[in-house]
């Protein structure tokens, strides 16, 4: 009998309750993240801060983009920080927005849109003495004048992201209906844009800032004069409703989370450069180096 007890207690204290005397405080938070190289990042800095400076057990749950949105206005998870505002998640914020709340930006400068190698040619261009690219176009009003090039297509990621949305308005806003919007994962994307600059071939993929891409390579945004994509956002953090009276110690770390471009830069190289094996080591390492930012987070100075 005893052996059950101890049991049940174990099982119930495992699954994030807590024993008597401190029913309904919660001792794990949840965080949904998307398999994108700057959701994982960033989800897995919030979990070293929780885990590491408030002693806080966070697990991180992987979902799809308009299931985190879900997810958090549902209770299901406590917060998300992978909000692509004002334009890219328009249409989960008109489903949901009025269902979470919403901390504001964690990043400024992000952007979403069409983009191809900017990369130079291996030999000097014959009379001009400077190295062209060879892509040469500089807006998405010019890839159906090179369908074939692209063998029409346009590489993206998965189907229930909102650049995946954004890319089919631009298609048939640009005239590309003869062309396909491939489906499938980030890496896929990363790893066809990989080979077609190895081979100097044309590609057109769906890119974003942040992401460790345009470190590796040089890239570049095709100018969008239809403005399908909206320029330049920002990436939000949004919580469930009541986080902040059921666990104000960790609404405040997440109120407070913000970083730059630059920084997420940082983590998510040092985690493609392992091939994501351990990113919360990665995250951890970014931590130590930059005690003072962390120290912000937890302050609020």
């Amino acid at each position: 009998m005893l052996y059950m007890l101890a049991a049940c207690l174990f099982s119930a204290t495992a699954a994030g309750e807590t024993v008597a005397g401190q029913t309904g405080e919660r001792q794990t938070i949840r965080i949904a993240y998307t398999d994108w190289a700057s959701s994982v990042a960033s989800a897995n800095l919030i979990r070293g801060v929780f885990q590491e400076k408030l002693a806080m057990r966070c697990e991180l749950v992987m979902m799809s983009a308009d299931r985190m949105w879900e997810a958090v206005a549902k209770g299901e998870v406590d917060a998300m920080l992978s909000a692509w505002l004002p334009h890219t998640h328009a249409h989960y914020k008109e489903a949901f927005g009025e269902k979470v709340v919403d901390l504001g930006p964690n990043l400024e400068g992000a952007r979403t849109g069409l983009v191809v190698p900017d990369v130079k040619l291996g030999r000097l261009a014959a009379g001009a003495g400077i190295r062209k690219s060879y892509i040469t176009i500089d807006s998405i009003a010019e890839i159906k004048d090179h369908a074939g090039k692209f063998n029409h297509r346009i590489i993206g990621i998965e189907p229930e992201a909102g650049i995946m949305r954004q890319t089919g308005e631009a298609m048939e806003t640009y005239g590309l209906e003869d062309f396909e919007l491939v489906k499938g994962s980030e890496k896929e994307m990363t790893d066809a844009l990989s080979r077609a600059i190895r081979r100097q071939e044309w590609i057109v993929i769906t890119g974003w800032i942040p992401h460790w891409s345009f470190a590796r390579w040089n890239l570049k945004f095709l100018e969008d004069p239809k403005n399908i994509y909206g320029g330049k956002g920002y990436v939000h953090t949004l919580v469930r409703e009541g986080l902040s009276e059921d666990m104000p110690e960790a609404f405040a770390l997440l109120d407070n989370f913000h970083w730059e471009p630059e920084a997420v830069g940082q983590v998510m190289l040092w985690i493609q450069e392992d091939d994501g094996r351990v990113p919360y080591d990665k995250a951890l390492r970014w931590m130590r180096a930059n005690p003072e930012k962390v120290d912000a987070w937890l302050t609020g100075n």
